[in-house]
């Protein structure tokens, strides 16, 4: 008597062996690249997204840092947005596992509180799995009131994981871009004010010893 439990469906047998062909493809493939292998935990969910967690303090000699690189911030807002938007810095020069932290400005030029949302984009490309930030003014509603400006901090770590990847090892210079788009005035009553929330983020970065870093979600 045969026992069901160990029944083979043989009419199965096929697409079970060519699944397992691919799992086992793609597990050989990412061993050879890290860039490969983010790519992959990102689409399968395998491994999960890892945090870093990184001392504030950078008057002390901090363990990890790599060499040089030079990062450039690149601003756009929408054409129906009037707003003015920029870095206080357009290009800056750090170092590979160094937090480091920039500031934004933005003010609205309107005779009406207005309500934008930002998104952000890194390139070269792959320096998207390697740049990570804490949380800053991006992918929520953030409001100004008329001729109000607001000052952004953003606080970003390169990975020191980016020297051991082929594709990216020899990069010395990056480019952040933020862009801000006007949100449906419906959405005003429940946005964040963004100059009290950006101050209070600086407070907070002042009196914070270390911070979490989440890696960059490319915007493409």
């Amino acid at each position: 008597m045969k026992n069901p439990a160990f029944t083979i469906r043989w009419d199965m047998l096929p697409s079970v062996l060519l699944s397992l062909a691919i799992v086992s493809l793609m597990t050989a493939a990412v061993a050879y690249s890290p860039t490969l292998y983010k790519m992959f935990c990102e689409a399968t969910g395998y491994g999960g997204a890892v945090s870093v967690a990184r001392s504030l303090d950078t008057s002390k000699e901090t363990s990890g840092v790599g060499p040089e690189i030079e990062v450039r911030f690149d601003t756009n807002v929408s054409s129906d947005l009037n707003w003015e938007f920029q870095p206080e810095q357009r290009t800056i020069k750090t170092h590979i596992g160094l937090p480091t932290t920039v500031y934004f400005t933005a003010k609205n030029l309107e005779d009406k509180e207005i309500t934008a949302r930002a998104t952000y984009n890194v390139t070269p490309d792959v320096m998207g799995y390697y740049f990570s930030k804490v949380q800053c003014f991006c992918f929520t509603e953030e409001k100004l009131a008329p001729g109000e400006t607001a000052r952004m901090p953003v606080v970003f770590f390169v990975d020191p994981e980016m020297l051991t990847d082929v594709e990216s090892k020899s990069i010395r210079s990056v480019t952040l871009s933020y862009s801000f788009f006007r949100q449906a005035d419906e959405k005003t009553a429940a946005a964040r004010p963004l100059r009290e929330g950006s101050e209070q983020q600086v407070e907070d970065f002042k009196t914070a010893k270390e911070a979490v870093f989440e890696p960059i979600e490319q915007m493409r």
